[in-house]
């Protein structure tokens, strides 16, 4: 097994491979406008540090989001050019499943909530690192301070609204390693993972304007 992992569906662009036992090279950069320009020298960049070619991938893992549009889908398309390209399959998994396997909490229950701007946070409760207890969900912090009260919670989003999340903590934003090592541990385990399709939960921020006029021609 050698998987390609990656995700942009936070701030971070993030890439990593892991051969079934351990993550073997990875790397991510924190910049949200450029994760189209920064996402493939990073896949490469880590292929570089493993000593291995792109032909040697046996599978792609890609974070599904919750995320902003625009970035989600850089990660998405990349990782389905590349399943096409190489004839292997592509693995989705939640990104916030991402963070709470970073965070290595035994015991829960927790909160991952990353910043999903507009003064709202993606988030979900977990058991445990492992164990997600909630849908991803989108919300103003102030209406699920009831929900998360006394909680710990890890994520960026966390981080931004502290008066919501008193216990946040790092990690910040996910990280491919976590992300890969999560599915492959699944994947050993004969667990289906997800489709790679986008867990955006609200319309893009571009719109057709309601008052617009189409124009033929007579």
């Amino acid at each position: 097994m050698l998987l390609l992992a990656l995700d942009t569906a936070t701030p971070a662009v993030t890439v990593a491979l892991h051969d079934g036992t351990d993550v073997i090279a990875s790397s991510s950069q924190v910049d949200a406008r450029r994760h189209g320009e920064l996402l493939l020298p990073a896949v490469d960049r880590v292929l570089a540090e493993a000593g291995l070619k792109l032909e040697a991938v046996t599978g792609i893992v890609v974070g599904v989001g919750p995320g902003p549009y625009t970035g989600l889908r850089v990660g998405l398309m990349t990782a389905d050019t590349f399943g096409l390209a190489l004839g292997v399959p592509v693995h989705g998994v939640c990104t916030l499943d991402g963070l709470a396997y970073a965070a290595d909490i035994e015991k829960g229950p927790f909160v991952v909530a990353t910043d999903a701007r507009r003064k709202e946070v993606y988030w979900a409760k977990y058991a445990d690192s492992r164990t997600r207890l909630t849908d991803p969900a989108v919300d103003r912090p102030a209406d699920i301070a009831e929900q998360v009260a006394g909680l710990p919670a890890v994520g960026a989003g966390a981080l931004l609204y502290p008066d919501t999340f008193p216990r946040a903590h790092e990690p910040e934003h996910v990280s491919a390693a976590a992300l890969a090592a999560l599915a492959a541990g699944k994947l050993a385990a004969g667990e289906e993972l997800a489709a790679p399709r986008p867990l955006y939960l609200r319309r893009p921020d571009a719109q057709v304007p309601k008052n617009y006029k189409v124009v033929t021609p007579k």
